[in-house]
């Protein structure tokens, strides 16, 4: 698939790979990452790195930057945009836990000499506490980027105008519906090199964005094979990453996704966590200038192809169908939940689930009930009068 594999650097990822649980931060998992869930490691990583408060939420909740590095090459990155998307701000811990653990280590010291780093690690702690997408006043946003209306848009903004990065890393979480091309395999990560304008025209600071996310994918490509996609690249000027794009910056979009089984995220952190290094030791050592771009276009696109669950073959009161059940998420009683919903019920439906059931024509009841209808919770499902389970755990 792409032009060339560097043996030397696959090898660095592979014992990347089986030595992370040594550098993980046990401080923070699940999906549910709050402010608070983040205030003790902050405080944690003041002996090592420069943390800083720079504005509050709608609601009045701090947000914060982490910086470190003493190079030339500026690097910004924020998680957590989006309140309900926390896979890469625990992967931004993880990063941390590492740098401080290995500070000593050559590569290391190659981020720091060549590179000054700022991280936002929660911008929208708002979102964050309610889970939701939105912030306080409801606004996305990753679609404020040109109103500005929003006091956490206006902190990004004049972080990226005082710190004027050579690169921005926009860190994002993917719903479990997305695909890496159109094969049955799930979109585990994805990237994207946001459009400069409507043409989508490649200008040369999106041809170091193309590089980078090559390289990225060519550094996994053995641990995650098949499973790392390209987001869609239409052009939006309100979305962040397209605004900073504009302004010549190269930015990159990391989509963290679904690994079969993986509701928690916490398989899909460590590829996170192998990402941000490959991007790092990239942009550090100038090596993905050794990349053809093209390569970016090579990796498949993302396409809309799994449900959660599918049952398949289910006798209901007047036909035999298939129905797909995707799983809400929501906060309830202070904890996060996933509720599952029917999404569709037809004679076949064509997508691939990442739990699929095979009814065998037996006869099913949903709530207690053999007619069925489409964007109902399921709080009880049963062939021939047997319960299936449909937790999410």
């Amino acid at each position: 698939m792409f032009t060339f594999v560097n043996m030397e650097e696959t090898a660095l990822f592979t014992k990347l790979f089986k030595d992370y649980n040594s550098f993980k931060n046990s401080g923070i998992s699940g999906r549910h990452i709050r402010q608070t869930d983040i205030q003790n490691l902050l405080e944690d990583l003041e002996e090592e790195f420069i943390v800083k408060k720079i504005g509050e939420s709608v609601l009045g909740k701090p947000i914060h930057t982490i910086q470190f590095g003493n190079g030339p090459i500026k690097i910004l990155a924020w998680s957590q945009m989006h309140g309900n998307e926390s896979t890469t701000t625990k992967a931004v811990f993880d990063l941390l836990n590492y740098i401080t653990k290995y500070k000593d280590k050559t590569l290391v010291k190659s981020f720091l000499e060549n590179c000054s780093f700022c991280i936002i690690p929660m911008l929208n702690p708002d979102g964050a506490e309610a889970y939701t997408r939105v912030n306080a006043n409801k606004v996305d946003l990753n679609r404020d980027a040109q109103a500005l209306s929003q006091p956490e848009s206006r902190i990004l903004r004049k972080e990226f105008e005082i710190f004027h990065p050579d690169f921005c890393l926009n860190l994002h979480d993917q719903r479990t519906i997305f695909s890496a091309g159109n094969k049955p395999n799930s979109a585990v990560l994805s990237f994207l090199t946001p459009s400069m304008d409507k043409e989508r025209n490649i200008f040369p600071s999106r041809i170091q964005s193309m590089q980078l996310i090559a390289k990225i994918t060519q550094d996994l490509s053995e641990l995650l094979p098949g499973r790392i996609g390209r987001y869609d690249d239409g052009f939006n000027i309100n979305c962040t990453g397209d605004t900073f794009q504009s302004t010549q910056t190269p930015t990159v979009l990391f989509e963290a996704g679904h690994f079969p089984g993986d509701y928690q995220r916490e398989e899909t952190r460590k590829y996170v966590f192998l990402a941000l290094i490959s991007v790092l030791k990239a942009i550090s050592d100038n090596s993905f200038e050794e990349i053809d771009y093209r390569d970016y276009q090579k990796i498949p696109e993302n396409e809309k192809l799994f449900n959660d669950v599918i049952l398949r073959e289910a006798q209901t009161k007047n036909e035999v169908v298939d129905i797909a059940i995707q799983y809400k998420e929501g906060v309830k009683d202070g904890k996060l939940q996933f509720f599952p919903e029917i999404e569709e019920i037809a004679p076949k439906i064509n997508k691939f689930a990442h739990k699929e059931i095979y009814c065998e024509n037996k006869k099913i009841e949903i709530n207690g009930e053999s007619k069925l209808t489409e964007n109902v919770i399921v709080n009880k499902i049963a062939l021939n009068g047997v319960e299936l389970p449909l937790k999410c755990e």
